[in-house]
């Protein structure tokens, strides 16, 4: 009867959760300049091909400028690289889709493969953008061209010619604000650290430590990636130390924390945020002062903490060259190690792709087989529904797709009816796909009512033998199929994929911890530190993993909500393990640490993944109490009761 009970909360709390997403208007930042530029990159190579009389090569063109569409928030140095192997991607897709356009059996086959690829780079390596939507709309959409291999080279070099396009326009800001992303980055890193410090409880400390931890991460993952020729390199170097102060800072408000076992006054949190307004003004020469006065004395008590902010304060409007710091360059995980490790059965991005690529295959195999006008629009519809990790997000998007679809071909036969042609398609064209920029951060319905138009549009002027009526039934019918099977194929295969490995993710993290900790004890003495490094990319790559099938399980159908909010705590508490692990190793204070100590610490870490593995509340608690490292031993203390009081398994 429990059990019962349970499942009805979860049914409902998913139903809830389902109709709130479906009609949620999302709020944030309009990006007008990425809409700008994205219709630039979609309507030049068209107008191009009018003005040269080929209209469709100037259609073919405009595949190339889906490349500016996985423009995000990354620094340039990063952009420059990733930009132009998407545009190489996707102009080579175009030339191997001419090729196999008349193989169907390689056409089905190569989808796959793609959908699995392409998600699983994406991934591994945590790429924003739309992954594999518009590669698979680059290969597909060349099987309803005309086979001809001979055309292969020509219509690489006009994709491609297009994608070098759009890369030339998303590199355009890095001439008037180079390190946009570094700075944005750097005042998200002081607000997290601002608003940390104004929590009051234990409750509200562990809340928002998490996401501190997150912003701290995204700072090092940024800063590895160095800066872009150099150019404005003071800059640079000011915003990488004060990436490096901000770990300083949140590791002096833990301690502060812990020690007066009481909230920071409000001083604190005032001249933290101080900082973050002063960051995006920062000139290289130094100039200009912060000129904030503090308010009373606020220093009693929290002396280290009153240093280290007013260290930042005076390094801030302090020239460079006066300033001894060095700058640590953080380095890179492994790309090999996270494509190694992440090829595991466990490991979440590993199963959504696998996933992905073998339910392409399907809708492609289903569309080839039955007489679609354009076969390619249902394996499309397909992955841009399934572009959702979960059950949840793929119905939404299937839900959303199929009545924005339906309005879209109303909007596209209104716009037909006037018969435009020539330059008013290529301003129609631009205006569309601006518009949709505009709405996808806000619904995705909103997408799908503009992608329509201008897809029928540009199909009806490059296709003649088929009415427009013909060509808008064909296309509601392939994205109805095509989301069906989207929602099918993710429903079947990856229901509970991700609450049922957290166990074990768990587990293996901790694991890791225990080997990394076996390694820091004599061996690590001798300056070996290559292994050292290794198990530290490795529990990195572990912590994000399960980081990762946490969020998918919370997109589960049904959502048990109850029980991921016990799991919760767990995974913060391990997060700033790893972090503090982290640090020990990068500013080698293991060195400074007992052997016998570390040994107390793997033998509680081992006694917590025996409880897990034998689905057991922890009995037998070590409570530490290392000088060396207060922090961690708090922390490992914290989880040991927790563990004590939670059986992982039976709560998923």
């Amino acid at each position: 009867m429990k059990e019962k009970n349970i499942d009805k909360t979860d049914f409902k709390y998913t139903a809830n959760l389902i109709l709130k997403q479906l009609f949620e208007f999302r709020k944030g930042p309009t990006p007008w300049t990425k809409a700008f530029f994205a219709g630039l990159c979609a309507s030049l190579p068209l107008l191009a091909g009018i003005l040269m009389g080929d209209f469709g090569l100037g259609l073919l063109g405009g595949i190339g400028g889906f490349t500016y569409l996985y423009v995000f928030n990354e620094t340039y140095a990063v952009r420059a690289k990733k930009i132009f192997m998407v545009a190489l991607t996707i102009s080579f897709l175009v030339g191997l889709g001419t090729i196999a356009a008349q193989y169907t059996w390689l056409v089905i086959l190569i989808l796959g493969i793609i959908g699995f690829t392409a998600t699983f780079i994406f991934g591994v390596f945590r790429i924003p953008g739309p992954a594999a939507i518009f590669f698979v709309l680059s290969f597909t959409i060349t099987t309803s061209m005309p086979a001809d291999p001979s055309q292969a080279p020509l219509r690489f070099l006009v994709v491609f010619a297009s994608g070098m396009l759009a890369w030339a326009l998303s590199m355009i800001g890095w001439f008037k604000a180079p390190y946009k992303a570094e700075i944005k980055a750097v005042e998200d890193m002081y607000e997290s650290l601002a608003s940390f410090s104004e929590a009051k409880n234990l409750d509200g400390i562990n809340s928002r430590r998490h996401s501190v931890v997150e912003y701290l991460r995204t700072g090092k993952e940024i800063f590895s990636s160095g800066p872009l020729l150099n150019k404005d390199k003071g800059m640079y170097d000011r915003l990488a130390i004060l990436n490096q102060y901000a770990d300083e800072l949140f590791l002096e408000l833990l301690e502060s924390y812990f020690n007066k076992g009481a909230g920071i006054p409000e001083s604190f949190s005032k001249r933290i945020r101080e900082i973050k307004f002063r960051i995006r003004s920062i000139e290289v020469n130094g100039e200009g002062r912060i000129g904030i006065e503090p308010a009373g004395d606020f220093s009693q008590g929290y002396e280290k903490l009153s240093e280290c902010i007013k260290e930042i304060e005076e390094f801030i409007d302090t020239p460079l060259e006066n300033i001894d710091r060095e700058i640590i360059l953080t380095s890179k995980t492994s790309g090999r190690l996270k494509i190694m490790s992440a090829f595991d059965k466990n490991f979440i991005v590993f199963a959504n792709s696998l996933r992905y690529g073998l339910v392409l295959s399907l809708s492609a195999l289903i569309a080839f087989t039955l007489p679609f006008t354009r076969p390619y629009w249902v394996p499309l519809s397909c992955a841009a529904v399934m572009f959702g990790s979960t059950i949840m997000t793929t119905f939404n998007r299937a839900f959303l797709r199929s009545v924005g679809t339906i309005i879209g071909t109303l909007i596209a036969t209104l716009i037909l009816s006037f018969e435009p042609a020539g330059l008013a398609i290529a301003a129609i064209n631009m205006l569309l796909t601006m518009i949709t920029e505009l709405v996808v951060v806000r619904n995705y319905a909103l997408v799908a009512v503009f992608i329509t138009p201008n897809a029928l549009m540009l199909a009806d002027a490059v296709t003649k033998d088929v009415s427009t009526s013909q060509f808008a039934e064909a296309r509601i019918l392939a994205i109805v199929v095509g989301s069906l099977i989207g929602l099918s194929g993710t429903f079947i295969i990856g229901r509970k994929s991700a609450s049922g490995r957290l166990p074990v993710l768990v587990s293996n993290l901790i694991k890791t911890n225990i080997e990394l900790f076996e390694n820091l004890k004599s061996s690590g003495r001798g300056h070996d530190l290559k292994s050292i490094l290794h198990l530290k990319e490795r529990m990195e790559i572990d912590l994000e993993n399960l980081r990762l099938a946490y969020s998918t399980a919370l997109g589960e159908i049904p959502v048990k909500k109850e029980s991921l909010e016990m799991m919760w705590p767990v995974i913060s508490s391990l997060s700033h393990i790893c972090f503090l692990l982290g640090k020990l190793v990068e500013r080698r204070d293991f060195m400074e640490v007992q052997d016998k100590d570390l040994i107390s610490i793997t033998e509680a870490l081992e006694e917590i993944t025996k409880s897990i593995e034998a689905d057991e509340l922890l009995a037998d608690m070590k409570l530490l109490d290392i000088t060396e490292m207060p922090k961690l031993s708090r922390e490992m203390n914290h989880l040991q009761e927790m563990m004590s009081m939670i059986k992982i398994k039976a709560v998923i």
